[in-house]
C-alpha cells in the first residue's frame, strides 16, 4: 500500500484517543437504538453510497449488526470476527470480509499495529457490480443475500487473497479515491467494486462463504435481472410466466425475499435511472420520464416529489451544487 496513504490510515483518530483516555466504546457515534445496530445514517453524509473509515483499535467491538453492506480489509496486522456467536473468522493483512446487514458479529480487541479499513456500503452501490457479473456464483449469491430479506442468506465472504496483486491494487484504489477525493468518484467506484468483484472470482479456492438456499437465490436472480433488463415495461404477470410460475405465488415471494412488492423495485429501478439522467445528461424532464417508462410526466413528477421532497428540475440543480439524493 501507498506509504503516505498508509500513514494516514495509522493515524490515531479522536475516538481511539477518548478509548486510549478510558472511556470505551460510544454506542452514541454509532446508533440511536437500545439494539446495537450501527446505522448508516450516522456512518454516510445524505446521499452517500459507499464511505471508508479505519477500524477502531485498542478495545474491542461488541456484537452488533449494520442496516447497510460491510466490507473490511486489513492493511496490517489482523482482527478476529465471531460471527453470529460461534463462527470465528481471523482477517489478516490482505485479507477481505463481507458482512451483510443479517450477520451480527464481535471483533476481538485490536491493538496499534492492526490497521483495517471498513467500507461503509449501501446496496444500491452494487448495482453496476451486479451487471457486470452474470451467472450463479459466489458474489451474486452474496449480493442477493443482501437484498433479501431473511436472515439465514449471504451472511458473509472471508477473501484470502494476500497474495493476489490485482485485487490488492483495486482496494487500495478504492481506499485511495475515499480518502482524497477526485473527480466522478461515484462512477469510478462503483466500475472498480466491479472490477474487483470479477478479479474474486477468479480466486473461487480463496473464498469461504456462508451456507445458501441455492434454489431460492436462483429465482431471487431471474427477479432481479428480470427488473434490471424490463424496467421500462416489464410486468409481474410477463416475469411470472417466464419463470413458470403463479403470480399470486410469485408476488409472496419477492415479498417475502426482498421486503417490497414488484411495483415497488421496478419504480425505484426507474428512479435509479432517473437520477443517474438528471445528474449525467441535460435531457429534457419530459424525455426523462418516456425513457425509464412513464407516460404520464404529472404522475412521475407526484411520485418524485413524495419520495425526495423537491422537484426533478430542483434535484437536477442540488447535483450541480454537489448534493445527491439516495434512491
Amino acid at each position: 500500500m501507498d506509504a503516505e496513504l498508509l500513514r494516514l490510515l495509522r493515524e490515531v483518530t479522536p475516538e481511539e484517543q477518548k478509548i486510549l483516555d478510558g472511556t470505551g466504546i460510544d454506542r452514541k457515534l454509532y446508533t440511536g437504538s437500545d439494539s446495537f445496530t450501527v446505522e448508516s445514517g450516522r456512518m454516510l453524509a445524505n446521499g452517500e453510497l459507499i464511505r471508508v473509515r479505519t477500524h477502531t483499535r485498542f478495545t474491542g467491538f461488541p456484537r452488533h449488526k449494520h442496516n447497510y453492506i460491510e466490507i473490511m480489509y486489513m492493511c496490517e496486522g489482523s482482527t478476529t470476527h465471531i460471527i453470529d456467536g460461534q463462527k470465528e473468522v481471523v482477517l489478516r493483512k490482505g485479507d477481505l470480509l463481507f458482512l451483510n446487514q443479517h450477520a451480527y458479529h464481535e471483533i476481538l480487541p485490536t491493538g496499534e499495529g492492526d490497521i483495517g479499513v471498513n467500507f461503509i456500503v449501501l446496496p444500491e452501490f452494487f448495482d453496476t457490480a451486479f451487471r457486470m457479473i452474470s451467472g450463479e456464483n459466489v458474489l451474486t449469491r452474496f449480493l442477493l443475500g443482501v437484498l433479501r430479506q431473511s436472515s439465514c442468506s449471504g451472511k458473509y465472504l472471508h477473501f484470502k487473497v494476500a497474495g493476489v496483486l490485482p485485487v490488492q491494487n483495486l482496494v487500495e484504489n478504492m481506499v485511495y479515491a475515499l480518502v482524497y477525493h477526485q473527480g466522478n468518484e461515484r462512477e469510478i467506484n462503483q466500475t472498480t467494486m466491479g472490477l474487483l468483484f470479477l478479479q474474486l472470482l477468479n480466486f473461487a479456492d480463496r473464498i469461504e462463504e456462508s451456507e445458501e438456499n441455492q434454489y431460492e437465490n436462483m429465482i431471487a436472480a431471474m427477479v432481479m435481472k428480470y427488473i434490471e433488463e424490463h424496467y421500462r415495461g416489464g410486468t409481474l404477470a410477463g416475469l411470472a410466466d417466464m419463470l413458470n410460475q403463479s403470480p399470486s405465488g410469485l408476488s409472496r415471494f419477492i415479498k417475502q425475499t426482498f421486503g417490497a412488492t414488484f411495483k415497488d423495485m421496478q419504480q425505484r429501478k426507474r428512479f435509479q435511472v432517473a437520477l443517474e439522467l438528471l445528474c449525467d445528461t441535460t435531457l429534457p424532464v419530459s424525455d426523462i420520464v418516456y425513457a425509464v417508462g412513464y407516460e404520464n410526466s404529472s404522475y412521475f413528477y407526484r411520485l418524485f416529489r413524495e419520495k425526495y421532497q423537491i422537484s426533478p428540475r430542483e434535484y437536477r440543480a442540488g447535483h450541480s451544487r454537489g448534493e445527491r439524493l439516495r434512491v
